[in-house]
């Protein structure tokens, strides 16, 4: 297994060390959110925007319309209330399997010493990989007016690495607790406030290899359009705290526009 001190800068981000991983844990714990700024080694970086862009002419593009809360909605209430109002998002991916074995991506995503780093700070007994052959690791091109529009995750944390970010717009922007899942709380008022406008954002910078956690359950979050012709570039390291999960299908043809197995048509 490569030494992680070769693709990570373990001096600045001490990923087994008890004592930083624990001020981490608290980080994320108190605000939600962690940056790691500069997570990436100048090379493995430049080895990590090639493969990407190579990877851009395989991506999967399509619109997908659909409610900031990702389900299918409540048909009690009418189509303008904000459990039902629809919202485009518009970015296409390559999957897990379009990703070379050995590429730097799959060598952190899949190393120990991430993992572990990552269980401590995220409070998780153990991760895993998804069982289906798509969903893993991908990276999200995201090209001018392309976006991913407000929405909360269905996973209780994501764990993103930036790429190559678009050079105008392409901003992170998310307000906590907006909703309480866990209780079943759905935060109409507040969500439809964000969505409007009338409720001001965070806003979160993100350069080249910087790593972010983010706890997006009860956190209305989005990715603003690209604002000039560079392409956004973002790789999702996607992990589930039990074995042998995998994404359903419906969703993998939502997302993917194929189903694990099936070979990649662009």
């Amino acid at each position: 297994m490569t030494d992680l001190s070769a693709l990570i800068d373990t001096d600045r981000h001490r990923l087994t060390d008890a004592a930083w991983l624990a001020a981490k844990h608290d980080e994320l714990d108190a605000q939600g959110v962690v940056q790691m700024r500069g997570l990436l080694q100048p090379d493995a970086l430049a080895d990590l925007q090639n493969e990407s862009a190579m990877g851009l002419n395989q991506a999967y593009f399509k619109p997908q319309s659909h409610n900031i809360y990702l389900d299918k909605g409540d048909e009690t209430l009418p189509d303008s209330h904000i459990r039902n109002r629809r919202v485009t998002s518009s970015k296409g991916c390559i999957t897990d399997d379009q990703i070379a074995t050995g590429s730097v991506l799959k060598q952190i995503y899949h190393h120990t010493d991430f993992i572990s780093a990552l269980c401590i700070i995220l409070e998780e007994n153990a991760l895993f990989p998804y069982a289906d052959s798509l969903s893993s690791v991908n990276i999200h091109y995201a090209r001018r007016g392309e976006e991913l529009n407000w929405h909360f995750d269905n996973s209780s944390f994501a764990v993103t690495l930036m790429i190559q970010p678009a050079t105008s717009g392409g901003a992170f922007e998310y307000v906590r607790d907006v909703r309480d899942a866990n209780k079943d709380e759905m935060g109409f008022i507040h969500a439809e406030a964000v969505v409007d406008g009338s409720q001001p954002a965070n806003q979160l910078s993100l350069d080249a290899g910087d790593l972010l956690l983010f706890r997006g359950r009860n956190s209305l979050h989005r990715v603003t359009p690209v604002e000039d012709d560079s392409t956004r570039q973002l790789a999702v390291l996607a992990y589930n705290s039990q074995p042998g999960i995998s994404l359903c299908e419906t969703a993998q043809m939502t997302f993917y526009g194929r189903m694990s197995g099936q070979k990649a048509t662009v």
